[in-house]
């Protein structure tokens, strides 16, 4: 849970084609009036104006440029050295472009495309349309993964906890001229910080406040960050490894540059988060203890604005809460006969779920070597789906994934697991991130299907094959589409289990896969409880632990995760009912000539979409093969 097909030379190209403003270049192209357009002109004039936005998006998101590891000529100029502004002035502006970017896409004649760049358009049309949020609600910010999030700062995500991570985990140091930038960019976070914090009071101002109970977990992660002596702190410790690496480079200049690193983390860095802990400690005074955005002001309809880009639904909010209600019933029902079958038949299934949690075995111990030891399983998991893989993916991704724990300085606000892409290149690996702030949280039978999710076949094989297309532009390589990314890892683990055999033999395995089900079945119940029928936090987590069994430990920082990103959540299972329908209603159309491996690419290769484009592909392609 973080981002096909033109050559790296071509984005580059047409990231630098300068085109200017929407109806005033110099292109031919680009003064011909819409509804007169030739193929060749409408064609010539979208891969302009898609260069053009393409470049002012990422102009505006230096630190997205590090975690896809571009090159200067890729990002059109040099950014390892710069830090987005999010300040009211700075958020404004690029809202207002991606705005403009929209109108400027919708002036072409898409009528004059061929299908498939009429698609392309859509895409992009939509795409801009997510990154310019909801022009209706003042408050939040526009995050490069999330959409439109209404919290600069909180307990999970943000500015201040992105932007180091991706300093510490992604940015590239190979040489002096990288160690340089790398202290530029700790040089500018003073005026990075102080252009969050002023986001953060001036949504303050207009009643847009982070809930109450949203503040301890914020103010911990602050104090954690802020806990450290400076030269040991991670932004200075992972910048030193990353110079340990450069063969080239004397020992005296690490040293001179990891001590320059901890002067200006201990100068600049710190004053600056304080200043952030200051603002916080201030709005927890003013915090209301009501929990869902529908107490924000325009919260109601910055709930529905959620729903369609996060979830990819028209459904109504009260309609997804009853679906989800249903499919509790559904997947409790399933859960139930294999625990009857196992022996368990007292009690709820949330109370028998929490009775596997403590059979031998399944708890690895609360140290150095049982956490290390729950790595290895992971990687054997890994191993082991990768092995059957060909027989169901037609195209697998070239690029490796690695699993990590979560750093713990960040641990206690964290989702279970998340992943992060790999870079554009393949030289980075995709990071398959586990928490392991509490072991217990994390049981063995779990462990499959949290795998599954994160790494392979879920998000990896998605994601990573979605960068390696090279014809539609560096935009859609990374599109944010919820429904779509998170659909697509969940429907992975009914892959893993319906298909795959990967719970063969595996009863408490796959009660694992279930309880995860469940798990995103009640997110629409809870997500819809607190952002549209004004459910209490604690409501939420009441309902949470005991209709899943998940422990306390991991329900809490999930509940507090969908009270800071409002809809995200409903993505998951709504995006995986989509894919399994159409994975049945596929089968059932082309009989003998339905192979899953074709029907994967279908899926996957045309890149990152809304769901409804998804079926309208599947749909092409059944007809094809019936021919």
């Amino acid at each position: 849970m973080l981002k096909n097909i033109i050559t790296v030379s071509f984005i580059s190209a047409t990231l630098m084609a300068g085109c200017s403003g929407p109806g005033n270049t110099t292109s031919g192209a680009d003064t011909v009036t819409s509804g007169s357009m030739t193929e060749k002109q409408a064609v010539s004039l979208l891969e302009q104006r898609q260069a053009k936005w393409t470049n002012t998006f990422i102009s505006a998101q230096p630190t997205l440029a590090s975690m896809l590891g571009l090159t200067e000529e890729q990002a059109n100029g040099s950014y390892a050295h710069r830090l987005p502004d999010y300040s009211p002035a700075g958020m404004a502006s690029f809202q207002r472009d991606m705005r403009r970017a929209v109108a400027s896409l919708k002036e072409i004649d898409a009528r004059a495309l061929p299908d498939d760049k009429q698609q392309h358009l859509k895409i992009l049309i939509n795409l801009f349309q997510y990154y310019a949020g909801d022009n209706n609600f003042s408050g939040g910010y526009i995050d490069t993964w999330a959409g439109h999030l209404p919290y600069i700062i909180n307990q999970i995500s943000g500015p201040l906890i992105d932007v180091p991570k991706v300093m510490q985990v992604q940015q590239s140091v190979k040489s002096k001229a990288d160690a340089e930038a790398y202290l530029s960019r700790l040089e500018k976070m003073d005026d990075f910080v102080n252009g969050v914090v002023a986001k953060f009071r001036k949504d303050m101002a207009q009643g847009i406040i982070l809930p109450k109970k949203l503040h301890p977990k914020t103010l911990q992660f602050l104090n954690n960050f802020l806990a450290s002596a400076p030269a040991d702190h991670e932004l200075v410790t992972t910048f030193e490894s990353k110079l340990a690496q450069i063969d080239t480079m004397s020992d005296e200049d690490r040293a001179d540059y990891t001590e320059k690193a901890a002067a200006l983390v201990e100068s600049v860095v710190y004053p600056a988060y304080k200043r952030a802990l200051s603002a916080v400690n201030e709005s927890e005074q003013q915090a209301s203890n009501d929990d869902g955005i529908w107490s924000q002001p325009n919260g109601e309809a910055f709930y529905q604005h959620a729903i369609r880009f996060l979830g990819d639904s028209t459904l109504s909010a009260d309609a997804i809460h009853q679906l989800g209600l249903s499919e509790v019933d559904r997947i409790s029902a399933q859960m139930d006969s294999i625990l009857r079958e196992q022996g368990y038949a007292e009690g709820t299934v949330g109370e028998r779920m929490m009775q596997l949690a403590q059979l031998p075995g399944q708890v690895y111990p609360a140290t150095d070597a049982g956490r290390a030891d729950l790595l290895g399983y992971l990687n054997e998991e890994i191993e082991g789906v990768m092995a059957k893989a060909p027989e169901f993916y037609g195209t697998l991704p070239e690029q490796a994934v690695e699993v990590r724990r979560i750093p713990p300085v960040s641990e206690a606000g964290e989702a279970g697991g998340f992943y992060s892409p790999p870079s554009l290149d393949g030289s980075r690996p995709g990071i398959y991130w586990i928490n392991l702030r509490d072991m217990k949280a994390v049981p063995k039978f779990g462990l499959k299907t949290l795998t599954y999710h994160e790494a392979v076949p879920g998000h990896h094989f998605q994601i990573a094959l979605n960068m390696a297309q090279q014809d539609i532009g560096l935009l859609r390589q990374n599109a944010p589409y919820n429904a779509y990314v998170e659909g697509w890892a969940l429907y992975s683990e009914f892959v893993a289990s319906e298909l795959m055999g990967m719970y063969d033999d595996d009863p408490l395995g796959n009660l694992g896969r279930l309880q995860a089900e469940l798990y995103r079945a009640v997110r629409l119940v809870v997500d819809t409880g607190l952002h549209f029928k004004h459910w209490t936090r604690e409501q939420a987590i009441d309902y949470f632990h005991k209709t899943t069994g998940t422990s306390l430990s991991d329900v809490v920082p999930e509940v507090e995760r969908y009270m800071a990103w409002p809809g995200q959540a409903l993505g998951y299972k709504l995006g995986m009912l989509e894919f399994v329908s159409l994975e049945k209603e596929t089968r059932e159309a082309l009989k003998e000539k339905f192979d899953i491996r074709e029907f994967h690419d279908v899926i996957l290769l045309p890149g990152a979409r809304p769901i409804s484009m998804v079926k309208a592909d599947v749909k092409k392609w059944i007809a094809e093969k019936q021919r």
